[in-house]
C-alpha cells in the first residue's frame, strides 16, 4: 500500500480504537453507577467508597467538605442517610465530563422512619477514572 492510502487508514483505525475505547469506559461508568445504587440502597457507604482515595460531599445545610478520608466520608454519609427507609435510588442521567470524570444524576426517593410521607431528592455521584476503574470521587446532595 502506497503512504498516501496508508494514511487515511491508519487515522481512521485511530478513530476506531479511540471510540471502542471510550465506549468500554461509558459502559465501566454505567456499571460503577450500578454498583453505587445498590451500596446506597443497602446504606452500605463504606462499600460505596471502598475503592476511593478521597471523597468530597456536599449534604443539604452544610458547606462542601474538604477531601475526606474514605472512611470518615461514609460515617457522615451514614449519619445523613440515618434511619430513612430507601425506596429506590433511580439514575436518570449519566453524563462524562471529561475522559477520567463522569457524574450519575440519581433521584432518591425514601421515607423518614415513623412517616408514612415519600420524600425525594436529587443524588449527584461524581466518579473519576483510576487505573481503569471508576471510583467515587463526590456525593452532592440536593433536596
Amino acid at each position: 500500500m502506497s503512504a498516501w492510502r496508508a494514511g487515511p487508514v491508519l487515522v481512521g483505525a485511530a478513530i476506531l480504537v479511540a471510540a471502542a475505547g471510550g465506549a468500554r469506559a461509558q459502559e465501566g461508568l454505567d456499571r460503577a453507577a450500578g454498583r453505587a445504587r445498590e451500596a446506597w440502597l443497602r446504606h452500605d457507604m463504606a462499600a460505596l467508597f471502598k475503592e476511593s482515595d478521597t471523597v468530597r460531599l456536599q449534604l443539604p445545610g452544610v458547606a462542601r467538605s474538604a477531601a475526606l478520608e474514605p472512611g470518615q466520608a461514609a460515617r457522615l454519609l451514614a449519619r445523613y442517610v440515618g434511619s430513612a427507609r430507601e425506596v429506590d435510588l433511580e439514575v436518570v442521567g449519566l453524563r462524562r465530563a471529561a475522559e477520567d470524570h463522569g457524574y450519575a444524576e440519581t433521584v432518591r426517593h425514601f421515607v423518614i422512619e415513623g412517616t408514612a410521607d415519600e420524600r425525594s431528592e436529587t443524588v449527584f455521584i461524581g466518579f473519576r477514572l483510576l487505573g481503569g476503574m471508576w471510583r467515587v470521587r463526590e456525593v452532592r446532595v440536593v433536596p
